[in-house]
């Protein structure tokens, strides 16, 4: 805790000054998708797959996106599209970037 009215950087715990990390361990995400899937099955859920793959396209558009600095063309590039089908599903999806 600060001693007086200021604040300086080690007054700071260190959840605030350390940089933050990013989970790199992407490697289980085929098996957390089958938890989700089997969860929502049991859950009674019914056209899952209609209802998750817009969501899925949505996320894979704004990280690519965000990945080319707003950039459509090279977004389009990075998920494997052309600029006009990114654009279409953009408009189908109803993403307002």
């Amino acid at each position: 805790m600060a001693s007086g009215k200021e604040i300086h950087p080690e007054d700071l715990p260190p959840e605030l000054t350390e940089p933050a990390s990013i989970d790199t361990s992407f490697d289980d995400w085929e098996q957390r998708l089958r938890q989700w899937v089997e969860f929502n099955l049991m859950e009674g859920e019914t056209e899952l797959l209609n209802n998750a793959v817009p969501r899925f396209e949505a996320i894979m558009i704004e990280a690519a996106l965000k990945c080319s600095g707003g950039r459509r063309q090279d977004a389009a590039k990075l998920l494997g599209w052309g600029r006009n089908t990114l654009t279409r599903k953009i408009r189908s999806l109803g993403l307002e970037l």
